[in-house]
């Protein structure tokens, strides 16, 4: 899977189906119809897991492709922007990454206006190689198994409830088998579920130690939870909410889904480089996806401006 000079405009294309081999199967020959409509180049790879992506993206960096696109979700672009930040700053200068939504909330990709279901408009805003410079976060900390974590992010960390919600949803999901239902079933679970954690944040030079249900830290609209964030301004946006009753938790659903939610009084809004948090009970989730049980203190900060992103134009 080498690259001549005379090929440079090659697209590395990364394919990492969704669950269900027939629906993945139509997915892709939509897909392979389209970019022949449309003339364009690429060498194709399949993830065969979450864990082959990061080994796949290396392989294309290492083999001189200039432009990578991951056909996925949020997830698969988290694990392909980790491989990006491995490399030397002289490599990733010269890469330009780019997404076909592929997930199952695809909430980066609807940040710029990328719909699945439109793969004719997204291959062509692809074609067009409009490249913007974008932040990344960064969350650092030590596990429980007693390792150093360094883990990027484009989307947001969640810490608390949702990153619960994440864990339902996972576990349901084995049982179901739908996505959706398991979304759902997860939403009921956690009526009965645990919803405050004690928490000590650290963020603007103001320190809060009490209990919290769940805290946002986004870079970009974060499942609608900082839906004023953008990825390119050099700052991180934070949502922390305090408990609510369960009346006031229905509200703030209600206000998440109509684009409100920093509208609810129990969440308290922020914007800032770095924060610290610490807490022993909270789950953390990294765009999506659960992480390990954080040991003590972590730190989350943004690095602006060190990823090429293909955007719409």
């Amino acid at each position: 899977m080498s690259v001549n000079t005379e090929e440079e405009n090659r697209w590395g294309l990364l394919y990492c189906p969704k669950k269900g081999i027939h629906e993945s199967s139509r997915r892709w020959e939509r897909l392979k119809r389209t970019l022949a409509d449309r003339g364009v180049r690429y060498d194709f790879v399949q993830s065969e897991s979450s864990d082959s992506v990061e080994r796949l993206v290396t392989m294309m960096l290492h083999n001189g492709y200039k432009t990578i696109v991951i056909v996925g979700g949020d997830s698969a672009l988290n694990d392909a922007v980790n491989c990006l930040m491995r490399e030397e700053r002289k490599v990733r200068e010269e890469v330009a990454l780019g997404l076909i939504p592929n997930g199952v909330v695809n909430d980066f990709a609807r940040y710029w206006g990328f719909d699945e279901k439109n793969d004719a408009q997204t291959v062509d805003w692809l074609i067009g190689h409009r490249v913007r410079k974008i932040d990344l976060g960064c969350i650092r900390y030590d596990s429980k198994n007693g390792g150093h974590v360094n883990r990027y992010f484009l989307n947001c960390v969640n810490i608390g409830l949702t990153a619960d919600i994440m864990h339902l949803r996972r576990q349901a999901r084995k049982v179901l088998g739908s996505s959706r239902l398991a979304f759902l079933s997860s939403l009921v679970l956690m009526i009965f579920h645990r919803h405050e954690y004690r928490m000590r944040i650290n963020v603007n030079y103001e320190e809060t130690d009490r209990s919290v249900m769940t805290v946002c830290i986004g870079n970009a609209r974060g499942y609608g939870q900082t839906p004023s964030a953008v990825p390119y301004s050099g700052m991180l946006d934070v949502s922390v909410v305090y408990n609510p009753r369960v009346r006031q938790l229905f509200e703030g659903l209600w206000l998440l889904v109509t684009g409100r939610f920093l509208n609810h009084h129990s969440v308290h809004p922020y914007r800032t480089r770095e924060l610290t948090c610490e807490s022993k009970k909270a789950r953390v989730g990294i765009d999506g996806r659960l992480a390990e049980q954080p040991e003590g203190e972590y730190r989350v900060h943004i690095e602006p401006e060190v990823v090429n992103f293909l955007i719409p134009g």
